[in-house]
């Protein structure tokens, strides 16, 4: 299996992810720890973490606790990964802040939806103060994922987000409203709420009054300006 694990074809080494979970031996456990590191294929990384969740948990989880440690980015990330889908709750004791701010946009995207999963109700606030922090990171995907997790956390999200919807940095400010924004209608896309979050970060809440017939039109174009740098 080992050597399998360590194919040139994928297909082979999925092949191979898929017998270890298959007839799961405990003898199998560093090495699909040590191939969840490096393995390149997010299908076959996926299979890995599916057959770590097939051995008992009484030694699946304190290797993985092990993993959050790493040097390797793909180690901690896989690792969270393997713990979202186990689910064990006492594992939440594990999800630190350096995890949820990581400077690895994967391994803290991860973070995310894993401490969102397993955060007692009693410490949501507190979960949720810290996703603010992160607010206006990374690319399109990043900030999705923090939405996300915002939103999965429910009503406790609501005055974290009112108050960064008021933050000068026109990004934190844009994101925090897009992110309310789905949060009150789950159906909302993800980039429509965006623009419409740019909108009202450039223009403000209520509606621009149309000039008087006549005025100077410099106020209207000051106004259109301001709307094109946001979605810049």
């Amino acid at each position: 299996m080992a050597n399998a694990l360590r194919a040139e074809d994928s297909s082979v080494r999925l092949q191979a992810a898929l017998a270890a979970g298959t007839n799961p031996d405990p003898g199998t456990l560093e090495t699909l720890v040590e191939r969840c590191a490096v393995e390149p294929d997010f299908f076959v990384r996926d299979m890995l973490s599916w057959a770590l969740t097939r051995l008992s948990p009484e030694i699946t989880l304190p290797r993985m606790r092990q993993e959050l440690d790493s040097g390797r980015s793909q180690a901690r990330s896989q690792a969270l990964h393997t713990l979202s889908k186990i689910g064990d709750g006492s594992a939440w004791a594990w999800i630190t802040r350096d995890m949820l701010r990581d400077a690895d946009d994967e391994v803290a995207r991860t973070a995310w939806r894993v401490a969102v999963d397993l955060v007692p109700e009693d410490e949501k606030e507190e979960l949720a103060d810290e996703l603010v922090t992160q607010l206006g990171r990374g690319d399109r995907e990043v900030r999705l994922s923090l939405s996300r997790a915002l939103v999965d956390l429910g009503d406790v999200s609501a005055p974290v987000l009112e108050k960064a919807a008021a933050n000068p940095d026109s990004v934190v400010a844009t994101h925090a409203r897009a992110t309310e924004l789905l949060r009150r209608n789950p159906e909302t896309g993800f980039d429509a709420a965006v623009e419409e979050a740019k909108r009202v970060v450039a223009l403000g809440p209520a509606p621009a009054e149309a000039p008087a017939a006549g005025e100077d039109a410099t106020e209207t174009a000051e106004t259109v300006d301001a709307v094109e740098a946001a979605e810049c």
